[in-house]
């Protein structure tokens, strides 16, 4: 058996019926040089069931710890049953983009079964020029940004012909699923854990708003702020690394109350060779500049409804701490940053310039944070009171009578330069799918692809009636910021949708 974290558990006490814990992804690809011309269902379950010896997360099963005294354990299931988790669907004609992120959103706002393990695959058909869609949904508990990328490194192919794989092990997995009884027992022995986080408390108290979850539970920054102010005392003029956060309030705009159980859901690619050329320009990272474009696109996009508030957004931004030794151990291994990002800047230039200050003084306290952080801070909050805290999160971020503490998430994550396959068809696009929740109903996720970088957009389908408004407000903040570095606008990838144009 393999226990959970506290920030594990953490992503399985966040879900209630308006919030899921999963990340998922799209990928679309071209079955033209698959075996047949084709890729189905029957396809991809053969391709999954060759390689499960390789994905531990796909067999692990959850198994609770009676009255919460506990975090839960993975086990091994032993009724295992991969027809469960490879499903098919389809768009209807003429399978635009529109009716593809329809579907998507539908399938994504649905919780995964717990009873099983917890992940999806669903392969959609009827995609325009004979492409076809890959869905995966698996849970937020299981694996982050970066083992989700292994995991990905798994499921693909670097040839079209596939590769040779490590053989299957001889006896088949799976475990006995462990008593109540015994589970009670593993849990009184943890019972001092608590007693052992005090040893760290010194140094965890300071960091504690950079752990997920953790970091927007009440009180967390204020606890944080005094901690540090206590140990510069302790240390005369010296911080001991210990680095000032930026003392930002987030406005409040309409992504910040409750969400519903519904989601939209928009997406597209942007040319990576255009980014990369204001990058170069302007002497900053490509990070920045993504910051930037999505600060000059949610500008735009709030400006047009009369909403953009004086003040910047304030965003979160996840940070993988995964070490080289922690490779393949799955799970989450990821701090993060709250960052102002610069919507109230009006010229693109000043923006990406503020965008790559704003950044370098985030990553720069963002270093100065132990290697530790994440099992110290994350020990403070007794098993039975995970779900308890994270319903109260959920509470204090959509409470209108409070300061919101931030207005929504970016993330940016580097992928492969070279093309991938699945089964021998090509893989065109990867366009995240990530998660929402109360106080912060919109997520802009991007992941870099051979020469473009994949934006998929999601938030509440109450807050928004429209998110290809929000993607084509991005696209135009990127064509607005290289006409202003570079003196030119990229070439269109794709026609604008038919709700944007």
């Amino acid at each position: 058996m393999r226990q959970l974290t506290s920030v594990d558990a953490q992503f399985l006490a966040m879900e209630t019926v308006r919030t899921t814990g999963h990340v998922s992804g799209l990928a679309i690809i071209d079955p033209t040089d698959a075996p047949g011309g084709k890729f189905e269902v029957e396809d991809m379950c053969r391709l999954i069931g060759d390689r499960l010896h390789m994905v531990p997360p796909f067999r692990w099963r959850l198994a609770n710890v009676p009255f919460g005294l506990d975090h839960p354990y993975w086990i091994e299931d032993p009724d295992f049953d991969l027809d469960f988790h490879i499903r098919e669907t389809a768009v209807p004609p003429p399978g635009t983009d529109e009716q593809l992120a329809e579907l998507v959103a539908r399938i994504c706002a649905r919780p995964l079964d717990r009873a099983h393990p917890l992940w999806e695959l669903y392969v959609i058909q009827g995609l325009r020029d004979g492409r076809v869609g890959l869905l995966t949904k698996i849970h937020h508990a299981a694996v982050d940004g970066m083992s989700g990328a292994e995991i990905m490194g798994v499921v693909y192919d670097q040839e079209p012909s596939g590769r040779e794989l490590p053989p299957k092990p001889e006896k088949e997995p799976g475990e006995r699923e462990p008593g109540q009884l015994e589970l009670l027992a593993r849990a009184v022995v943890g019972l001092p854990r608590p007693l052992k986080a005090l040893a760290v408390l010194p140094a965890a108290l300071p960091r504690l708003d950079s752990v997920p979850v953790i970091g927007a539970m009440p009180g967390a920054m204020t606890i944080g702020r005094l901690s540090m102010r206590v140990a510069k005392l302790g240390r005369g003029t010296a911080d001991g690394g210990v680095l000032e956060r930026t003392n930002v309030r987030a406005p409040r705009t309409r992504f910040n109350g409750r969400i519903s159980p519904h989601r939209r859901f928009a997406f597209a690619s942007l040319p990576l060779d255009r980014v990369k050329a204001i990058k170069s320009a302007a002497g900053v990272t490509v990070n920045d500049v993504v910051v930037a474009i999505c600060a000059g696109g949610m500008r735009r996009w709030l400006d047009e409804r009369g909403e953009l508030p004086a003040e910047p957004l304030v965003s979160m931004v996840p940070v993988s701490v995964r070490s080289r030794e922690q490779m393949g151990t799955y799970g989450n291994r990821v701090s993060t940053m709250f960052v102002p990002i610069p919507t109230d800047e009006a010229d693109p230039r000043d923006r990406l310039r503020r965008a790559h200050e704003i950044m370098a003084s985030a990553k720069e306290r963002h270093r100065a944070l132990p290697a530790d952080l994440l099992s110290d801070a994350s020990q403070f909050i007794p098993p039975a009171l995970v779900a308890r805290a994270a319903r109260v999160t959920s509470e204090v971020l959509a409470s209108p009578r409070l300061a919101p503490m931030l207005n929504l998430v970016i993330s940016n994550v580097p992928g492969p330069r070279d093309p991938l396959y699945c089964g021998g068809a090509r893989l065109e696009h990867n366009y995240p799918v990530s998660v929402i929740t109360d106080g912060v109903g919109l997520n802009i996720t991007c992941l870099s692809y051979l020469d473009g970088i994949d934006f998929g957009i999601v938030c509440d389908r109450e807050m928004v009636d429209d998110a290809w408004s929000i993607m084509a407000a991005v696209e135009a903040a990127l064509v607005e910021l290289d006409e202003a570095v570079c003196g030119k606008a990229p070439a269109p990838r794709r026609p604008a949708p038919a709700s944007s144009r």
